[in-house]
């Protein structure tokens, strides 16, 4: 009696799901590796809200760790196949946002500006144009600024208790700024605007230590108006 189902064509589904599992498990390892050094970069930055003398240092330790992370990013787009980055995206979709906001923090804390998405491409190594293969998804850039505004308003605090009353005023400038460009954009994706909308909570926070500041008269600078109320 012959057989109605060839058996050999599950020898070759095998064949797949073997490579399928071997590709994560090597994209897997390779993601540990970066979290590991983003994680040792974002611990060197802890100490700016303890220590502001410091914040020069920290920033060079974490740019050596970001450096670190972008050769595994080379090694992390030699394992996922050509044309199939979102297929895998999953593994490192949330570090890449980790490192975003560090990278972000970097930058902010030496020269006070917002980070574009190229700069922080091409300090990890990575494409901008999703026909180039490996790249930095647009909405991970975004999610990863996302994360600098709750980072800030905790470090406005910090300034404070610290003796530094003019720097909350800037982080407060820089906040606005964010806010105001995030609000240009129609956002649709729901874990992107559920996180947007978190940001004017930031807003309110730095805003409302700013106040503080001015009324007990610790700052120089032009009293501003009381934060709203909602």
């Amino acid at each position: 009696m012959s057989n109605f189902v060839n058996l050999d064509i599950f020898s070759n589904y095998q064949k797949y799901i073997d490579n399928e599992q071997e590709v994560r498990e090597n994209i897997r390892i390779v993601v540990r590796e970066i979290e590991h050094l983003s994680k040792e970069a974002q611990i060197k930055l802890q100490i700016i809200h303890s220590d502001l003398s410091q914040i020069s240092a920290a920033c060079g330790l974490a740019r050596k760790q970001v450096e670190l992370c972008a050769q595994k990013y080379q090694k992390l787009a030699e394992l996922v196949p050509a044309g199939q980055y979102y297929r895998y995206s999953d593994h490192w979709t949330y570090i890449t946002q980790r490192l975003i906001f560090i990278i972000a923090l970097v930058i902010y804390l030496e020269a006070g500006f917002l980070v574009t998405r190229e700069t922080v491409a091409e300090m990890l190594g990575l494409k901008i144009s999703q026909s180039e293969g490996f790249h930095l998804d647009v909405e991970d850039y975004l999610l990863g600024i996302l994360q600098l505004a709750s980072e800030l308003s905790r470090f406005a605090t910090n300034s404070v208790t610290q003796g530094d009353y003019e720097r909350p005023l800037n982080i407060s400038h820089f906040i606005g700024d964010l806010n105001t460009g995030f609000r240009l954009l129609n956002l649709k994706n729901d874990g992107l605007r559920k996180r947007f909308d978190a940001l004017k909570y930031d807003v309110k926070k730095i805003e409302e230590v700013v106040y503080d500041v001015s009324i007990r008269g610790l700052s120089s600078k032009e009293e501003p108006a009381a934060p709203a109320i909602e």
